[in-house]
């Protein structure tokens, strides 16, 4: 009875539409977290200020993304923004909500490496008539790369598993294709076993490639 539960062979005639979702959720996992990447490490200057007028606001942010379902603000922008004459489309809304998001967390993975980085540097840095720019740029970031890459590379993953959710908003993507495919098969247990199947090699490849990262990072640091 139990080996009746997965059906093998309407596993592999739904394949092909659900794995056709694998394109969106990867574009919107990218896309997201590129806007995550370019809003963190500014948040996470903004946190580590001294300035409370930049620094207050960086937590609230934080606060507020981490600290409210990705789901609720999914919706917020999807539904509730057009009430008020603003409207983006479903996939536009997933990027949003998912970069946003995706940005507090990135802000603290940043936060934490740039703290890991002794002060004494900065001093130094700036001895050397460096500016605040150049000392971040040239000295400090290159450090916190190899601290930074491991969590990042977990809120990335993260990031893949939970665009599952822009199928609530109308994405077409891996969960959404499932949705479908599990509708018009009537075996609700084989096509999520199946997306389940996808998902987990997907984020096993990231994983890879976060190592070989790590790997060849440290080789470069060695060598100068």
């Amino acid at each position: 009875m139990g080996l009746e539960l997965f059906d093998l062979e309407l596993a592999i005639k739904n394949l092909p539409l659900i794995i056709s979702g694998l394109p969106m959720t990867i574009y919107v996992s990218f896309i997201s977290m590129a806007i995550g990447m370019v809003l963190g490490l500014p948040v996470a200057l903004a946190r580590n200020s001294r300035s409370k007028i930049l620094r207050w606001p960086a937590r609230l942010y934080i606060s507020f993304m981490r600290g409210t379902p990705i789901i609720v603000f999914l919706f917020f922008i999807y539904y509730g923004l057009p009430s008020v004459g603003i409207e983006f489309s479903g996939i536009q809304s997933a990027i949003i909500g998912f970069g946003l998001n995706s940005a507090a967390y990135i802000a603290e993975v940043n936060r934490s490496a740039l703290n890991s980085v002794e002060s004494g540097q900065w001093e130094a840095a700036f001895s050397l008539g460096l500016n605040f720019r150049k000392a971040l740029t040239g000295i400090i970031l290159p450090q916190t790369v190899r601290i930074a890459m491991p969590p990042l590379t977990n809120v990335f993953l993260d990031l893949v598993k939970a665009s599952s959710l822009a199928a609530v908003i109308t994405v077409q993507e891996l969960f959404q294709k499932t949705q479908i495919a599990a509708g018009r098969s009537f075996d609700t247990f084989t096509m999520y076993i199946l997306v389940a199947l996808i998902y987990w090699p997907l984020c096993i490849f990231i994983s890879i490639i976060q190592e070989r990262l790590e790997i060849r990072y440290s080789r470069f640091v060695k060598q100068d």
